[in-house]
């Protein structure tokens, strides 16, 4: 994997652009400015997250669904399926042959216009956002070019205020949810998925359009465990380099449960959290996961 281009802000970890947080590492204002007119073909998927919400997961699967597809060159599914918003100097997003994969976590308002205009396919993956606080809280421990969150009460008011890389799960969640009907959209759950791992491998591939036999679904659900994941160097994340990441403070893949925040929160804590999601999800008809 190759260096990326840093913005320049005097924030250390991140910066501003148009209301939402970027990774100060990973992208800059000018390449954002230029995603809003990428030219979307109707064969592109995108596989859109608020972060910790099973990106690495579902992007397991959905390389696996297109595995004939890709050329020899793409060894990692970093990079058979990129973040559109990173900016990787020699990973060409826009020239790759057909059907191209993007993972993304930009909120709806800066996502591509193509896709507004039903080109494209999306595929938006939803978890309940105590278990996406509590997984940040520890992946922000390995990522050495993320803020050490040191307890998770200095997390808690970040992530409730949206003081976070990406914004707010509140509005990032309400951006997609509510627009998802003028996009070509399957919104799922990371809970879900976790619960019926094969029901959902269906689903994904009827969505996109992969007629696959029986014997396919079975060996893509068997590689996309998370047991399977974890040993897998191209899913895996391990191959980031080590001024990426802290291999002593965890892995990129965790435990993969549903509910882990139950472990993690006081009483006081998850009453305050309740407080504010009642507030910001008080006209959102959409149901929430939090144990299983």
């Amino acid at each position: 994997m190759t260096d990326v281009i840093e913005a320049e802000t005097d924030d250390p970890y991140m910066f501003p652009y148009k209301g939402c947080n970027f990774p100060k590492n990973a992208t800059s204002p000018e390449y954002l400015d230029t995603l809003e007119d990428f030219e979307i073909r109707d064969s592109d998927v995108f596989l859109v997250t608020y972060p910790k919400s099973g990106t690495v997961w579902t992007q397991q699967i959905l390389t696996l669904m297109f595995a004939n597809d890709y050329s020899g060159d793409y060894q990692s599914n970093f990079e058979r399926m990129p973040w559109i918003e990173i900016q990787v100097p020699d990973l060409d997003v826009v020239n790759r042959p057909s059907p191209r994969l993007f993972a993304s976590h930009l909120p709806y308002y800066l996502a591509p216009r193509g896709l507004k205009e039903k080109k494209g396919k999306v595929i938006y993956v939803l978890r309940n956002p105590k278990d996406t606080m509590v997984s940040y809280f520890h992946f922000s421990r390995m990522m050495l070019k993320l803020e050490t969150m040191n307890n998770i009460d200095d997390l808690l008011e970040k992530y409730l205020s949206g003081d976070m890389i990406y914004g707010s799960w509140f509005e990032h969640v309400k951006g997609w949810f509510t627009h998802k009907d003028q996009l070509n959209c399957l919104f799922l759950s990371y809970e879900e998925m976790v619960k019926d791992l094969h029901s959902a491998v269906v689903k994904i591939s009827k969505f996109i359009g992969k007629d696959l036999d029986d014997a396919t679904i079975d060996m893509i659900v068997e590689k996309s465990t998370f047991k399977n994941m974890k040993n897998d160097p191209k899913a895996n994340y391990e191959f980031l380099p080590d001024d990426v990441t802290d291999k002593k403070q965890g892995h990129f893949l965790r435990k993969g449960k549903v509910g882990d925040w139950k472990n993690t929160l006081t009483v006081a804590q998850n009453e305050r959290f309740n407080e504010v999601f009642q507030t910001k999800m008080e006209n959102v008809p959409l149901e929430i996961i939090w144990e299983l």
